[in-house]
C-alpha cells in the first residue's frame, strides 16, 4: 500500500445490523460520499421494503446507487462492478476516502476483487429452466443444483430463482459445476480497501430484524407492495418482504402469516449473509454502535500503511 493512496472503506453485514447508520456517521466524519452495495436498494419505488436511507439521511450524506434504477431494468453484479468502478474513479478525484455500504456479498465481491469469467448463458437452457420454475416452483431446481454442484448449493441464496437458474444453466451447458468457474482470482484495484463487518449478537440481530419488519409495516410496506404487485414477475421483486405480501394479496395466506414469514425469511437471509461474509478473512468485525472505534480503526489502518 502507498502513502496518499485512495481508500475504499466497505461496511458490510447482514440485514438489520446497523450498517446504514454506521456508514453515514463514518461518511460524515471523513466528508465522504456513500456508494450503496445493495442489489435491491438501487431500484426506485422500493424504499420501505429495501430499507433505503431516508430523506434525512440522504440529505446528510451524498449517496449513489440508491433509487437510481427502474425495476424493469435488468441489473447484474457484473454491471455493478463496471458502473461502481467508473463512479469511484470520479469520486476519488475529489475524495481520498469513499464509503461503500451494503449487504449484497456478490456486489461487494464484484467491487473489491472483480467477478470470475463465468460462461455467457445459453438462452435455450435458460428458457427451459424458467418454464420449469413456473410449472414446478423453485424447490425441484434447487434439488437439482444440490446434485450438480453441492459446493455452490451451500453458498447460493436458495430463495433467489435467478441465481439458482443461472448456476444450473452453466452446469447443464458446460457439464461442469458452476463453482468451478468461480476461481476466486482477485483483480488488483488501484485503491486500498478496508472492510468492516457489523457484528451483533444473534439474539439481538433477530430481535432487531423482527422489530424492523413491524416498523416497515407501520411505514406503509403493504401499500408499497400493492403498487409493485403488477410487476411481481420482475427479478427485482423476488425479494423478502414483497414475495410474502404478494402471497397475501393472492389470498394464499393471511396478513398476519405474511408478516411472520417476512420476519422468518429476513432472519434466514441474515444468516446466509453472515455465512457469506464469514468466509472473508479480510473483514474486521466491529460493533456497529462503536462509531468512534470504527473511525479510529480506519485512521490507524490508513496511517499504518
Amino acid at each position: 500500500m502507498t502513502m496518499n493512496s485512495k481508500t475504499l472503506v466497505v461496511i458490510a453485514g447482514p440485514t438489520g445490523s446497523g450498517k446504514t447508520d454506521l456508514g453515514i456517521a463514518v461518511a460524515e466524519y471523513f466528508s465522504s460520499p456513500v456508494i450503496s452495495a445493495d442489489s435491491r436498494q438501487i431500484f426506485r419505488g422500493m424504499a420501505i421494503g429495501t430499507a433505503q436511507p431516508d430523506t434525512d439521511q440522504l440529505a446528510r450524506v451524498k449517496h449513489y446507487f440508491v433509487a437510481s434504477h427502474d425495476i424493469t431494468e435488468p441489473y447484474t453484479s457484473g454491471k455493478y462492478e463496471t458502473d461502481a468502478l467508473e463512479l469511484l474513479s470520479r469520486l476519488f478525484e475529489k475524495h481520498d476516502i469513499v464509503i461503500a455500504v451494503g449487504g449484497s456479498g456478490l456486489y461487494i465481491d464484484a467491487l473489491c476483487g472483480g467477478l470470475d469469467a463465468i460462461p455467457k448463458g445459453d438462452p435455450e437452457i435458460r428458457k427451459r429452466l424458467t418454464e420449469r420454475l413456473a410449472a414446478e416452483g423453485l424447490e425441484p431446481l434447487t434439488d437439482e443444483l444440490r446434485k450438480l454442484d453441492p459446493e455452490y448449493y451451500e453458498k447460493v441464496d436458495r430463495n433467489n430463482p435467478n441465481r439458482v437458474i443461472r448456476a444450473l444453466e452453466v452446469c447443464i451447458q458446460t457439464g461442469q459445476p458452476y463453482s468451478s468457474f468461480r476461481t476466486g482470482v482477485t483483480k488488483k484495484r488501484n485503491f486500498d480497501i478496508i472492510k468492516i463487518g457489523t457484528l451483533l449478537d444473534r439474539g439481538e440481530l433477530y430481535e432487531r430484524i423482527n422489530k424492523r419488519v413491524d416498523n416497515m409495516m407501520d411505514a406503509g410496506l403493504e401499500e408499497e407492495a400493492r403498487r409493485l404487485y403488477p410487476h411481481r414477475e420482475l427479478n427485482a421483486l423476488q425479494t423478502v418482504g414483497y414475495r410474502e405480501l404478494f402471497e397475501y394479496f393472492d389470498g394464499k395466506i393471511s396478513r398476519e402469516v405474511a408478516v411472520e414469514l417476512i420476519k422468518r425469511n429476513s432472519r434466514r437471509y441474515a444468516k446466509r449473509q453472515m455465512t457469506w461474509f464469514g468466509r472473508d478473512e479480510t473483514i474486521r468485525w466491529m460493533n456497529p454502535r462503536d462509531t468512534n472505534g470504527v473511525i479510529t480503526f480506519i485512521n490507524e489502518t490508513i496511517n499504518h500503511h
